[in-house]
């Protein structure tokens, strides 16, 4: 079979090409291709950042390992059965065919297919059955997203049972970590100086040289603050301000009422975020937004909140909908506006054209925030950005700050001295059947939730203001330009952020506007000022109070100061201001 297909496929497939690249492969991958062959290793981990383009790099190397008689069997294993579909797609356009409906009940596959697409929990299943197909023919094994692998033990058995026989396999994740310990099949371990195991890549493309190279966009962090207030099971009410210090238990009850749909903050967020979108759609027409909820029942709510505020229904995708991969597929290729999705959508589902996400989901794992974060960043063009908007989080706020480190997965995880702790707390919230929810073993009723505009990261920095929804400062970066150079975003933020200083600065000084009163109060104050300036004037000269107002109406005339009118005690205001610098007593 001749590779000349595979080295001229998109490597943004399964949709349009990023900028500047098709159709030749981008220079990671001729040098990760490369060094492949230089080796003919039998197992080999790519590691590259969500959007750098595994998919095609991984079947150029399939087509030449089919070409040169290596292999004569291609399997691919996925994390969904989406991703089945879109490998299978892809790897169509080159001449491998793969068959994505493969079912175990089945066997075997046709004669017309190279090979076959299946899931993790696919081989867990019948790890036997896909033992015997690799050992039948010389296989190349894909792993996509082979962490994957490590979700279950049954999964890593599962996987190793079936694929130990494979004459190749070759593995590739964007986020090689994993939240827990659980070691990947056919990944290798190595100690560090400090004796803790962690993976090693053969390859490895991060976000930070794919952002230089132009081959990923930049991300814009968007935070949102605001005062939560919510009901306990026991009646008790409670008021908590996002984005400031507060115990790990109000923190989740606040991010849980953030993100409940029958509040306002999560509204206000849609708002701006759609905001945003109308702005980068000014220069990328067709860009698209996704909001990444928590489960089912929020979807569907957020997408009655994005119908409201665009006047347009919104494409909702859920995780259990037998019609999910043509919504996404459908989706990716018109121009609507929003997708509201569960979980599906957070890894391996390429949608070019999204541009904007709403972060509006409680996990908050390192691994599961990059692969959804990575659904944003694959470029098409030079110059576009990508915009984030998330609940101003601490541990969502350390994760978009540490966009461009790269992380290996860790085997010998360090426990807490004292080992009855939080760390254990938090291993039996893992294994519980809704993982997404924080905060949910305290029942409770949102009453009120308002959101505030916090500030915005993007490489490493924090710029704006904290800001009401709606105001100037927000708008200063909600209007940022859709089309900008990595440099032109900072100094852009930079600007933005010295503009606003610049006039709080300015606000400070300023003397106070005057408090229009009613005509009572305004009354009022005038005799206070005037019982004032007399009480001051007797101690400076001794005479009486009455002495004093007796003299203030004879030089300015009027009745006592009981029934005169506003006028006139301005007058004697003036008057008694005028002795204290002129007469001498």
């Amino acid at each position: 079979m001749s590779s000349f297909a595979a080295s001229h496929l998109s490597p943004s497939y399964p949709d349009r090409a990023a900028w500047g690249t098709a159709p030749k492969l981008r220079a990671w991958q001729h040098e990760a291709f490369d060094l492949y062959f230089r080796r003919e290793p039998r197992d080999f981990l790519t590691v590259a950042t969500p959007g750098a383009g595994k998919t095609t790099y991984a079947l150029r190397i399939a087509s030449e390992l089919l070409s040169r008689g290596v292999v004569r069997a291609v399997t691919i294993v996925c994390p969904t059965e989406h991703l089945k579909r879109q490998w299978a797609d892809a790897a169509g356009r080159v001449g491998i065919a793969i068959d994505p409906e493969f079912k175990n009940s089945q066997g075997a596959t046709s004669r017309d297919y190279t090979g076959v697409a299946v899931t993790y929990a696919q081989v867990s299943m019948h790890p036997a059955l896909h033992r015997a197909r690799t050992e039948a023919r010389k296989t190349l094994v894909i792993f996509d997203e082979i962490h994957h692998a490590g979700d279950a033990k049954s999964w890593g058995d599962g996987v190793r049972e079936a694929f130990e026989p494979a004459a190749r396999r070759l593995a590739l994740t964007g986020t090689p970590f994993r939240s827990d310990t659980n070691p990947i099949p056919f990944v290798t371990y190595a100690e560090d100086g400090e004796g803790v195991r962690r993976s090693v890549s053969d390859y490895s493309y991060g976000y930070g040289p794919a952002l230089a190279d132009g081959v990923v966009r930049p991300v814009i962090f968007l935070a949102y603050a605001g005062e939560m207030r919510w009901r306990t099971r026991a009646g008790d009410e409670i008021t908590a301000t996002l984005g400031t210090p507060l115990t790990k238990d109000q923190l989740g009850q606040a991010w849980r009422a953030a993100l409940d749909p029958k509040g306002d903050w999560i509204r206000q967020v849609l708002l701006a975020a759609d905001k945003r979108l109308t702005e980068v759609r000014r220069h990328v027409p067709d860009a698209g937004a996704m909001v990444i909820a928590t489960d089912h029942e929020t979807a569907r709510a957020y997408s009655r909140h994005l119908r409201a505020i665009t006047g347009e229904g919104a494409t909702v995708v859920l995780s259990d909908d037998p019609g999910a991969s043509d919504k996404i597929k459908q989706f990716s290729a018109s121009e609507g506006r929003w997708l509201v999705a569960v979980r599906m959508v957070s890894e391996g589902v390429d949608i070019p054209r999204l541009a904007v996400g709403v972060y509006a989901t409680s996990v908050s794992t390192p691994l599961f925030f990059a692969q959804a974060v990575g659904r944003f960043v694959r470029a098409r063009r030079r110059g576009e950005t990508a915009s984030v908007f998330l609940p101003s989080v601490p541990t969502l706020m350390g994760l978009a700050g540490e966009m461009e480190a790269e992380r290996d997965h860790v085997l010998d995880r360090k426990l807490p001295e004292e080992g009855l702790d939080d760390f254990l707390v938090d291993e039996a919230r893992q294994r519980k059947d809704s993982p997404d929810v924080v905060g949910d073993e305290l029942p409770f009723e949102t009453v009120e939730a308002s959101a505030t505009f916090d500030r915005v990261l993007f490489d490493g920095g924090e710029f704006g203001t904290p800001a009401e929804t709606g105001s100037a400062e927000e708008e200063d970066f909600l209007g940022l330009p859709g089309l900008l150079e990595p440099d032109q975003v900072a100094v852009l933020l930079r600007k933005h952020q010295a503009d606003q200083q610049a006039a709080r600065r300015r606000k400070a000084t300023e003397p106070p506007a005057p408090v229009a009163l009613a005509p009572h109060e305004e009354m009022a104050a005038l005799r206070k000022e005037l019982n004032g300036l007399v009480g001051a004037w007797n101690h400076r000269t001794g005479q009486p109070h009455g002495v004093i107002h007796a003299e203030l109406r004879r030089a300015c005339g009027g009745p006592a100061i009981a029934q005169a009118s506003a006028d006139q005690i301005r007058s004697r205001i003036d008057t008694i201001r005028k002795w204290a610098t002129q007469r001498s007593r």
